[in-house]
């Protein structure tokens, strides 16, 4: 007898899945919103605990406290995700113990701090800007009231914009291309500053790329937070100017803008007119220069 014919065998289909690149890209936007997310329940979960014992100042993001709960939000966000999840260690987000030795540091600081600097004094000289007497007061008061608001809020925006996301999009699509991303996204998240323009918002843009410039040449995002504090602290503790539209407080004296505000960047303060972004571009044409081969930072 003859066995009986076999049915014919069902041929598969090719299971549709992406390319690895698009995996890739996928996992990491996956991860990026999973660390703001993850950020966002921190600062909620640590503000309540904060308007329990303190009271409703804590979340006024014009109080010290709101700016230390902010920067320990991100913190334990990048922790979760760097050190719990992807298994990596604290250098590839530049805080690493080696990251925040004193000479990183103080050539972080010096790089922000001159730079904003020097812009400021070539307006001063050019009359551009000037210096105006107000009444008397506590001037190291001011200063040390800069220092404290001034520290937790630019190490917590580098840690928020180039942190951890800056670490995924480098290792997904290269530095020069995290580079860019968190530079645009730095400016966009000031347009809701007083006074925000067009002109202010991109020159915001060029100081994403400075301090992400900084970040890449020391491999230290302690030297990016010096020089973002060091840049912040120059304009509102020294000159008692507008830092990104906000005022700042003017103990016996304040300076003011007597010229053009392309030039001097009005109301947003010096960092949003073309003083500042040519003093940029200077700092940014040496150091790209001169450490072009560190900055290729293999993931």
């Amino acid at each position: 007898m003859t066995a009986p014919p076999r049915p014919a065998a069902r041929q598969r289909r090719p299971s549709a899945s992406l390319p690895p690149r698009a995996k890739q890209f996928l996992g990491a936007v996956c991860r990026i919103v999973a660390f703001y997310a993850i950020w966002w329940v921190a600062l909620v979960v640590l503000g309540a605990f904060a308007v329990l014992i303190v009271g409703r100042k804590a979340i006024d993001p014009r109080d010290v406290l709101f700016q230390w709960i902010s920067l320990a939000s991100v913190l334990v966000a990048t922790w979760v995700m760097l050190r719990r999840i992807d298994k990596l260690s604290w250098g590839e987000v530049g805080l690493d113990p080696a990251a925040a030795s004193l000479p990183i540091l103080i050539r972080g600081a010096a790089l922000g701090g001159l730079t904003i600097g020097a812009a400021s004094l070539l307006l001063l000289s050019t009359h551009m800007l000037r210096i105006d007497p107000t009444g008397p007061g506590d001037w190291w008061g001011q200063a040390g009231h800069s220092t404290i608001l001034l520290l937790p809020a630019g190490f917590f925006e580098e840690l928020f914009i180039r942190g951890y996301a800056f670490a995924i999009l480098r290792r997904t699509a290269g530095w020069k291309m995290a580079l860019i991303i968190t530079s645009i996204v730095f400016g966009l998240l000031h347009v809701s500053n007083p006074g925000a323009d067009a002109e202010s918002i991109l020159a915001v843009i060029v100081a994403g790329f400075f301090l992400g410039t900084v970040f890449l040449v020391t491999r230290s995002l302690y030297a990016a937070g010096a020089a973002h504090f060091a840049w912040n602290w120059v304009m509102s503790g020294a000159l008692h100017i507008a830092v990104s539209g906000i005022p700042s407080s003017d103990p016996n004296y304040r300076v003011v803008d007597s010229g053009p505000d392309w030039l001097t960047g009005g109301p947003w303060g010096p960092e949003g007119g073309l003083a500042a972004v040519g003093a940029m571009f200077v700092v940014l044409f040496y150091l790209f220069g001169r450490y072009m081969r560190r900055m290729e930072w293999k993931a």
